[in-house]
């Protein structure tokens, strides 16, 4: 594990309460709506970086499977208990899913990843996705990438993200879109949607 995973996992650890109730409420209705056109009622979708586990919860009552990680353990124990099933303590280079999940929902979580790092995660997300699967992930719009309060933070522009897709091997994009920061105090922050399709 590099030191930006550690410093990021730290402060999710140290801040996961405050961090569970700032998020609960962000009203993400667009971005789920678009993500579920992909699939059907009773699909399987792994929530990579479960947070709160709000989005979990969300896909939950609205009859699909769940299977919810975090890499923090403290996030992982607010969030067991508030989508009443177990949440998977595991950091995104541990994964080990294969042919698993019609789709991935990364919200907020992959760009916590060191640039020369994704490749290697993004193979790991395809071997969970079935054939044509579909991986949903957003990142801060912009081209820094660093320490950031207190965590590491890779932003993306649509340039970024069709690199990184290249790069892959693994996904193409299908979609993307800009949505400004669902949190009050926040509505100046811009955000990249990405809708990416398995090869």
């Amino acid at each position: 594990m590099g030191d930006m995973t550690d410093m990021t996992i730290g402060y999710y650890n140290k801040n996961a309460a405050d961090f569970a109730a700032s998020t609960a409420g962000v009203d993400l209705s667009a971005q789920y709506a678009a993500f579920l056109q992909y699939l059907r009622p009773g699909d399987s979708i792994l929530d990579l970086g479960c947070g709160s586990g709000r989005d979990s919860k969300f896909f939950l009552e609205h009859g699909y499977r769940v299977e919810a990680i975090d890499g923090s353990s403290e996030l992982c124990a607010i969030a067991s208990e508030y989508i009443k099933q177990p949440v998977r303590h595991l950091l995104f280079q541990d994964l080990d899913y294969i042919n698993a999940f019609e789709a991935v929902w990364a919200c907020s979580s992959l760009l916590h990843v060191e640039k020369n790092s994704l490749p290697t995660i993004l193979a790991k997300i395809g071997d969970a996705l079935k054939p044509n699967g579909i991986l949903y992930a957003s990142f801060k719009y912009g081209t820094f990438s660093g320490a950031r309060n207190g965590r590491y933070f890779l932003d993306l522009t649509e340039n970024g993200l069709n690199e990184l897709a290249e790069n892959s091997k693994v996904f193409h994009v299908q979609k993307a879109s800009i949505s400004h920061d669902a949190r009050p105090d926040r509505s100046n922050e811009k955000w990249l949607n990405a809708f990416l399709v398995k090869r």
